[in-house]
């Protein structure tokens, strides 16, 4: 159990219409016992508010159940969106998948 974790990896753009769908996949899995996520953003090189919203909640649920979510590989724009947001200082973001797992597996 320690060395299991889940990847979710959207791709294009987290806004209102994509983020119901990346927060009802990612609260199931947390609902059927996932307890380490990683929300890899490699492939998206957009995020509104409400992708904002949706990992902020998924984060919330997360905690509730006393997992860890960690988001990787953020683009500069979407970097740039969670700075201004403030979301940096409260989610574990990181540049790299790599340096998310290892967080993630740490005991």
């Amino acid at each position: 159990m320690a060395d299991e974790l889940d990847i979710i990896s959207p791709q294009g753009r987290l806004d209102a219409e994509s983020s119901p769908d990346l927060a009802k996949q990612a609260l199931d899995m947390i609902d059927k016992g996932s307890r380490r996520l990683l929300l890899d953003f490699k492939d998206l090189y957009y995020v509104s508010s409400a992708g904002l919203r949706a990992a902020l909640a998924v984060a919330k649920r997360m905690s509730e159940v006393g997992g860890r979510v960690a988001i990787s590989s953020i683009s500069p724009q979407v970097a740039e969106v969670m700075d201004v947001s403030g979301l940096v200082m409260i989610l574990d973001v990181h540049t790299s998948a790599e340096t998310a797992r290892a967080r993630l597996l740490e005991d």
